[in-house]
């Protein structure tokens, strides 16, 4: 286990640089942007690109990915032996490139893509792509490689046939996330079971709202693309959103996390909105990540909390940077996104 020099190094290191970073109070300072170039300006002050908008919006994003890493490994490096947890916190980039794969492999178009540098904990070969055996070769991904080659020898696929492999993804990386936290110490890991715990449930309900809304599939075909891990209360919540009527907003009432769904409105019809509660459960866990951050220095729970932060503050910008390139605000985004700025 990581020493009390090399956690109080971390933690310290951490706070300087959620200090400067867009979480908090600090999103308001994001309130007043319009324009791509205005957010690259804010973001990068020092380093800007001077590029027409409509280039900015691909390199912007990617510098916003790359600068969270850069941050996150900073901080996990700090540990001579860092805990597997976080090692696969950042491989979380890796389990997202995948899945960039998946899609453009479904549609029929392997061209370039941009992957995500994680440095040292970096395990698939992305230089490959799109050879897609040379990338996973001798990786965690192995066992998705008959279904790539699928992908790239019969073309298009079908959007569920992505889903799966997408929810096969997901449950491989929570298991291990899951595992890798129980093998710490208990007194090492009593917030991050909360959240973590949080994040899993809620990740849960939102697919079965997804693929109830947009695919229409049978609560068995859901059920497989659920992450049970070894309890079932991460599958409670989900469960019970599988009969829950879609378009009756009081038969959601008494449901875990009805408070978190999208409100009625005079105007139309009242229907369950995914994508709402998606961004109303990040905001819930972005607020309890950030009331938990200092709650205990010195433990690994504030590492695991920072991580997570500055995850929701990548999320953020490169929400606010696709928005502003559709001609939004960046307040339409907030509202879009049910932050308060």
């Amino acid at each position: 286990m990581p020493g009390s020099g090399e956690r109080a190094y971390g933690y310290a290191k951490a706070c300087g640089i959620i200090g400067k970073s867009f979480v908090g109070k600090r999103i308001s300072g994001l309130a007043g942007v319009n324009r791509l170039s205005e957010l690259d300006h804010l973001v990068f002050p020092q380093t800007s690109h001077d590029l027409p908008e409509r280039e900015l919006l691909t390199d912007l994003e990617a510098r916003i990915i790359q600068r969270s890493v850069r941050q996150i490994m900073a901080i996990v490096n700090t540990f001579i032996k860092p805990p597997e947890l976080f090692i696969r916190l950042v491989r979380s980039y890796e389990y997202e490139d995948m899945k960039g794969v998946l899609n453009a492999l479904a549609v029929g178009e392997p061209k370039s893509l941009r992957f995500t540098d994680i440095g040292r904990f970096r395990r698939v070969a992305f230089e490959a792509y799109p050879d897609v055996e040379a990338m996973v070769k001798g990786t965690e991904f192995g066992w998705l490689l008959k279904d790539l080659l699928l992908f790239v020898q019969r073309g298009p696929r079908s959007l569920q046939d992505t889903v799966a492999l997408q929810a096969k993804l997901d449950i491989q990386y929570y298991t291990g996330l899951w595992k890798d936290l129980h093998s710490l110490r208990k007194r090492d890991r009593g917030i991050i079971d909360k959240i973590l715990g949080e994040e899993i449930t809620l990740r849960n309900a939102v697919w079965v709202l997804r693929l109830r809304t947009y695919y229409e599939m049978t609560p068995e075909a859901i059920r497989e693309k659920l992450i049970g891990l070894e309890s079932k209360k991460f599958l409670a919540p989900a469960e019970n959103a599988l009969s829950i009527a879609l378009d009756v907003r009081t038969d959601w009432i008494g449901w875990k996390y009805a408070s978190l769904l999208n409100p009625e409105q005079s105007t139309e019809r009242w229907k369950v909105d995914p994508r709402y509660l998606q961004n109303a459960a990040s905001g819930y866990l972005h607020r309890l990540t950030r009331l938990s951050f200092q709650r205990r220095p010195f433990s690994l729970d504030s590492v695991f909390c920072f991580i997570k932060l500055k995850q929701f503050e990548e999320d953020l910008l490169t929400s606010i940077a696709e928005g502003l390139s559709m001609g939004m605000s960046s307040q339409d985004v907030f509202t879009l996104l049910e932050i308060a700025s």
